[in-house]
């Protein structure tokens, strides 16, 4: 509880050496514990509705939540050709199996989190996420997402990490092993998605990042997202495909404006999707190494 002050949670110490911090009013605290893997918190803000904060970063907001859960999920399902078997690993809070559930194509969603007392806060606190935990598609488990991949090779059409900075239980996903393992587990043609930090922040490890899996994958990119309660208001996630013929950019399936209408989708378009790989000129060249 240090990080509020005077009614205030400030997100202190993520990035750049303790020199940024993201403040919110904290109008009502929820719950609060401590579980086996991390700390848990939830609180109420005025402006943007429920807040759920793990070892102080904030992970998601009732008002912009639907940004990352949307395209996290709507980008590598909508650039494979038939995404049937979909493994999410983390996601505790809910949002990702609530958007996978809803394409058309998923017939099984299978999700891996280390930290089981985070979907139980989800169902009891932000029941609007964790609505996906009710689909007949989920099979859930609560383990280390690598550990499960090594008994499950070449069984996912698509493979989706939501989860926390790099830090405490999160920070093997950001590794050469585990994108490693990622691939064994695809099928031909398998597509990833992972959350890869913000580029004002992070841009030296999104670029390590992105040379790790170039030698890994055929096709790899960083796609860019608007998150106004993330410090910087922005996100990105790396997208990586197995298939040397996967243009990210140009998705496979074209949403009709009545198609979003029906999937509830608040953020993705297919112009949202296309745009997302639109980045600012200094990342383009630091990323892809010209303008």
């Amino acid at each position: 509880m240090d990080a509020f002050k005077k009614g205030w949670f400030s997100e202190t110490g993520i990035h750049c050496s303790n020199k940024v911090n993201i403040s919110l009013s904290a109008d009502n605290i929820l719950y609060h514990e401590k579980s086996a893997w991390q700390d848990i918190l939830v609180f109420e803000n005025k402006l943007f509705g429920k807040v759920l904060v793990l070892d102080n970063a904030i992970q998601c907001t009732e008002k912009d939540e639907s940004a990352y859960q949307e395209m996290i999920t709507f980008l590598p399902l909508n650039s494979h050709p038939n995404p049937k078997k979909v493994l999410v690993i983390g996601g505790g809070d809910g949002g990702v199996v609530r958007e996978v559930v809803k394409h058309p194509s998923v017939e099984t969603v299978v999700q891996c989190e280390i930290d089981e007392k985070v979907i139980e806060v989800s169902k009891e606190y932000l029941p609007f996420m964790a609505e996906g935990f009710k689909s007949s598609k989920l099979v859930q488990h609560i383990m280390d997402g690598a550990e499960f991949m090594k008994n499950h090779q070449k069984e996912f059409d698509v493979v989706i990490t939501d989860s926390s900075d790099p830090t405490g239980p999160a920070a093997s996903l950001f590794r050469k092993p585990y994108f490693e393992g990622i691939k064994q587990a695809l099928r031909p043609g398998g597509i990833l998605c992972s959350q890869a930090e913000s580029f004002w922040y992070d841009l030296k490890l999104i670029h390590n990042m992105m040379n790790m899996t170039r030698e890994l994958y055929p096709v790899v990119e960083y796609a860019s997202v608007y998150i106004p309660s993330y410090p910087g208001g922005q996100i990105g996630f790396l997208l990586c495909s197995t298939d040397a013929g996967t243009n990210f950019r140009k998705p496979q399936h074209v949403l009709s404006s009545e198609e979003v209408s029906s999937l509830k989708l608040k953020y993705y378009t297919s112009e949202m999707h296309t745009a997302a790989f639109v980045l600012p000129g200094f990342v383009k060249k630091h990323l892809y190494g010209s303008y």
